[in-house]
């Protein structure tokens, strides 16, 4: 019988994050991502030019809601995010980090953006790798900070984030200034994240620098939901939808750790397992469902749920 295959018009943007001194940066490598012009993983249809990757998240704070076998693994770095930061490069050999600035949030240390400028300042002088940064997740706050974080970081083309309906024209004047990146969210919705896209290109800002993030669904909390905007988004770009033709990330650690799955010790609650054992595959089980809806880029937490999923992505690669 004859193998169906199915041909597509259109292809995902590539992009680069990070800048090497060729490129008036600093940092020893790039990463790309995006400029497949198939689905995830069906070598036999089209071509996946740029596997997936995975960033380790590294906070300026320690994170309060962290169950104590995931701050465990960082013991001695979670209130030094340079610390935390080497760890993951030199240690654990991240070849990308995603820094997430809380300490800004209000409800949290209220942190001011000029502390925010200066400890990624601090961490492009300690680690060489390209960054993912993020603020608090307060949308007036955030553009505050990722004002002065764009110029700190000015040339080094980091992924900026996260762009809102409610603040996306001054991070996207960041991005534009700083020569950075950008991700977009809107809550789980094609036509939303269509329409902040055209939104920000006509701001003159570049899609091929414009990341997706439809937020991210954990595993047995609407893991499902999201998948399908994501293949659909996923679809639409393969079908020449330039609005929708942009690599796309999830923040897969944020929610894993989380839920009670993760956070719930084999004392409180019997017929579980090991608690440890279960998050970690709790993580890498959500991070692998989102490789196949076509994520671009997750975002993890535990260094043996991110070893698991790379290799993974490395199995798939072979085709």
């Amino acid at each position: 019988m004859e193998k169906a295959v199915e041909k597509w018009s259109g292809k995902v943007n590539e992009i680069t994050i990070g800048a090497t001194s060729s490129e008036a940066g600093t940092r020893a490598k790039t990463v790309k991502v995006g400029g497949e012009n198939t689905l995830p993983f069906l070598h036999f249809e089209g071509k996946i030019v740029n596997p997936p990757v995975v960033a380790m998240e590294v906070w300026d704070m320690e994170p309060p809601a962290w169950p104590d076998i995931l701050k465990e693994e960082f013991r001695n770095c979670l209130s030094d995010p340079v610390a935390w930061a080497k760890k993951a490069t030199d240690e654990l050999g991240m070849d990308l980090i995603c820094l997430r600035l809380f300490s800004t949030h209000p409800d949290a240390k209220d942190a001011s953006p000029d502390e925010a400028a200066k400890t990624v300042e601090k961490i492009l002088k300690a680690v060489k790798v390209p960054l993912i940064i993020i603020g608090g997740y307060s949308a007036q706050k955030d553009g505050e900070v990722l004002l002065k974080v764009a110029h700190a970081a000015k040339g080094e083309n980091c992924l900026l984030g996260i762009a809102l309906q409610e603040n996306y024209k001054t991070i996207a004047a960041a991005c534009i200034s700083g020569g950075h990146s950008i991700i977009a969210e809107t809550p789980i919705d094609i036509n939303l994240a269509k329409q902040l896209n055209i939104l920000i290109s006509d701001m003159g800002f570049p899609l091929e620098k414009t990341v997706i993030h439809h937020a991210t669904g954990g595993l047995g909390y609407g893991l499902e939901y999201t998948y399908s905007i994501i293949e659909r988004t996923r679809l639409a770009a393969l079908g020449g939808d330039k609005m929708l033709s942009q690599p796309m990330i999830n923040f897969i650690g944020q929610e894993t750790w989380r839920s009670k799955e993760a956070k719930t010790s084999e004392t409180e609650i019997s017929g579980w397992g090991k608690q440890k054992e279960r998050a970690i595959l709790w993580e890498a089980a959500t991070a692998v469902a989102f490789l196949n809806a076509g994520t671009d880029i997750l975002v993890m937490n535990h260094p043996q749920a991110i070893k698991a999923v790379k290799e993974t992505i490395n199995h798939l690669m072979k085709g």
